[in-house]
């Protein structure tokens, strides 16, 4: 009776340290982190089907995009899973050549910022690699110039929608990190915000959005 007393205790104990030790073998991708951003943005309509007339215009605009990220991790048996922000700017933006306006038309487009908030989960390849999936919230801002080569009028267009991505995470000490990771974005809906604080009514859009980023960063 004693030793199967002495058993129940023994594995009660264990059970309860189970999650205490889990929680300690991954300390590298546990806790509040902030990190550095950078790497390439591409940013297309929806629509596959290319633009038919004499010039030929390429739809994507794609450049560099920076900024920073924060996150908070919590480890459970081998997992991590948090919650994660991002404000990113971006260098895309068209170059057309508007010498020959007359009348209003769209004259230039350049991407600005980017806001995310979503959530990672992931599991260890190896004991310092984390293999993860991303996914939550965006909104990007584009601005937008209209010309007659004698007015220039700029409003801008704030798009909402949802991102999708995964990476991988690399622990060099259990403070210091580097990743890389791709994430596909795609927005539905838009507003216009024009001068003096004008906001258009929401409309639908289709728009698809690309990156491919390199971070390095640092957990507390």
């Amino acid at each position: 009776m004693k030793k199967v007393l002495a058993l129940l205790v023994t594995g009660s104990v264990a059970s309860f340290a189970l999650p205490a030790t889990a929680q300690q073998v991954n300390p590298a991708f546990t806790g509040p982190r902030v990190e550095a951003l950078i790497g390439y943005d591409s940013t297309r309509p929806g629509s596959t089907q290319d633009i038919d007339n004499a010039d030929d215009i390429n739809q994507s605009i794609d450049d560099l995009a920076y900024g920073v990220g924060v996150g908070f991790d919590m480890g459970f048996a081998g997992a991590v899973v948090g919650v994660e922000g991002e404000y990113i700017r971006s260098e895309a933006r068209t170059e057309f050549n508007t010498t020959g306006f007359q009348q209003f038309g769209v004259g230039n487009l350049e991407a600005g910022r980017d806001l995310y908030v979503g959530v990672r989960a992931g599991v260890l390849a190896t004991p310092r690699t984390l293999v993860y999936a991303k996914g939550g919230y965006t909104n990007a801002r584009y601005n937008v110039l209209a010309t007659n080569n004698q007015t220039d009028l700029e409003t801008n267009i704030d798009l909402d929608g949802w991102r999708v991505g995964g990476g991988l995470e690399h622990a060099i000490t259990n403070s210091l990190y580097v990743k890389g990771e791709y994430r596909y974005s795609n927005y539905a809906k838009g507003e216009v915000n024009g001068p003096s604080g004008i906001e258009s009514d929401r409309f639908d859009v289709d728009a698809d959005r690309h990156q491919v980023m390199l971070g390095v960063g640092l957990r507390f």
